[in-house]
């Protein structure tokens, strides 16, 4: 019996995957557990393997392409198995794989068969918002329908061309209406209108603007981190009360504490940062109502601090995380955030190393930013924003001297953070950084 192949949920928050490259060619013998293909997900690039055993009979998808999770990829069977009863369901995800079950999570509906004059249905809508229907294409109708399912750049194109979005069939991905489907209507009405003979003549149209011409710009798609970047930071900005709170901290212990680990040996080569990941850290593990989750009807207080690290890659940011990062040793630290860094630009974490995160810090001080507020991710309730380390003259019992210092900003979620137990951590996180030795022992 046959074996689809689908897209699968390759990390806890992908809702599609763009295909990087097969590994397998139609035609070719595989096993169970066979690596078919890369596919690139909203966080990594990840590997496609086989559900079965049989031959590579159908690739249903092209290498560049993006396809919502649960849509069919690729057939395997036997060599002589008829399998065109399942060609002709492609692309439409008639069946959804299963998914491991996360926690609150509810498992995904099963979506329609497409049929002549229906597109696919388009993928879940993020759990942050309430699920709509919207189909691919309007209603025939064209009067008080859903408007079709259309780019922004379509829909511009669309309304400088006087064209209605209804009565165009949409080639893009659910029945999207796209910009060469406005180029081609616009193509297609004066040979439309030469073949309508003995009629009334029509008006005659305004003048079209001016649209830029090929070269005058450049459409950059979206990644699929880019698409979970922008989803993540609207769920966060516009709901979630925020309020900042900012304090300048005193680094020479840290900077004398660094120097004699740097001079044990390679071992011991640490950074301010990775100080400062050991410090908050700490203060997390001492302050259970700033290390929580919102989760909407009731408050999350973890009792293990998951610290995730903010890590700027090619198409965006990523978070890897420090497990247990409190109870870490700041050498530890060190080691584990280097390595956690260097295969977040790889593409090659896997979804344990991003996902669940207590807290999170970000760190744009090696940028030569002085100071900074970042943006909470949810369900967290605060974000910790690290500005440069740098000598600065300041006035220390009475005397001017020069100091290293930086400035840390901490993003409180207000309906979890009120700012009095802010201020408390911010008290506890100063006590920490400038007695490092209490991060050692």
């Amino acid at each position: 019996m046959a074996t689809k192949v689908f897209m699968e949920a390759l990390s806890p928050t992908m809702e599609e995957g763009r295909l990087v490259k097969w590994l397998k060619n139609e035609g070719d013998t595989v096993a169970k557990g066979d690596i078919l293909a890369e596919v690139e997900t909203d966080k990594a690039v990840m590997e496609l393997t086989a559900r079965g055993d049989g031959v590579l009979r159908a690739r249903l998808a092209a290498e560049g392409d993006t396809r919502p999770v649960g849509e069919l990829l690729a057939v395997i069977g036997a060599a002589d198995e008829n399998i065109d009863a399942l060609l002709k369901k492609a692309p439409a995800a008639a069946v959804t794989p299963s998914e491991p079950s996360s926690p609150g999570r509810a498992p995904s509906p099963v979506a329609p068969p497409a049929s002549a004059d229906r597109a696919p249905a388009a993928p879940p809508s993020p759990p942050s918002s309430p699920p709509t229907a919207a189909p691919a294409v309007a209603p025939e109708s064209g009067n008080g329908g859903e408007r079709p399912r259309s780019s922004p750049l379509a829909r511009r194109l669309a309304s400088e061309r006087g064209l209605d979005l209804g009565q165009l069939h949409g080639s893009g991905p659910g029945g999207r209406v796209i910009r060469r489907d406005i180029e081609a209507a616009v193509a297609a009405a004066p040979a439309s209108a030469a073949q309508t003979s003995g009629a009334p003549a029509a008006r005659t149209a305004p003048p079209a603007p001016r649209i830029a011409a090929a070269g005058d710009y450049e459409d950059v798609p979206l990644t699929l981190i880019r698409k979970t970047i922008a989803r993540r930071l609207a769920e966060s900005n516009g709901p979630i009360p925020t309020f900042f709170l900012t304090a300048d901290f005193d680094l020479t212990s840290v900077r004398e504490l660094r120097t004699r680990m740097i001079a044990l040996g390679d071992e011991f080569k640490v950074s301010y940062n990775d100080i400062l990941l050991k410090a908050i850290a700490t203060a997390l593990s001492q302050h259970p109502e700033v290390n929580a989750h919102w989760l909407g009807d009731s408050i999350r207080r973890n009792h293990r601090v998951h610290l995730g690290m903010a890590v700027a890659v090619e198409d965006g940011l990523i978070t890897p995380i420090i497990a247990d990062a409190d109870k870490k040793r700041i050498s530890e630290i060190a080691r584990e955030s280097r390595e956690l860094a260097k295969r977040a630009r790889e593409r090659k974490l896997a979804p344990e190393e991003y996902t669940g995160a207590t807290s999170t810090v970000s760190n744009l001080g090696m940028f030569g930013i002085d100071e900074l507020t970042a943006i909470i991710n949810p369900p967290e309730v605060a974000i910790f924003a690290v500005g440069a380390v740098g000598d600065v003259p300041v006035v220390v019992d009475g005397a001017l001297a020069v100091r290293t210092r930086v400035r840390i900003t901490m993003s409180c979620d207000h309906r979890a953070v009120d700012g009095a137990t802010g201020a408390r951590f911010m008290q506890t996180l100063r006590r920490l950084i400038e007695n490092p030795l209490m991060l050692v022992f």
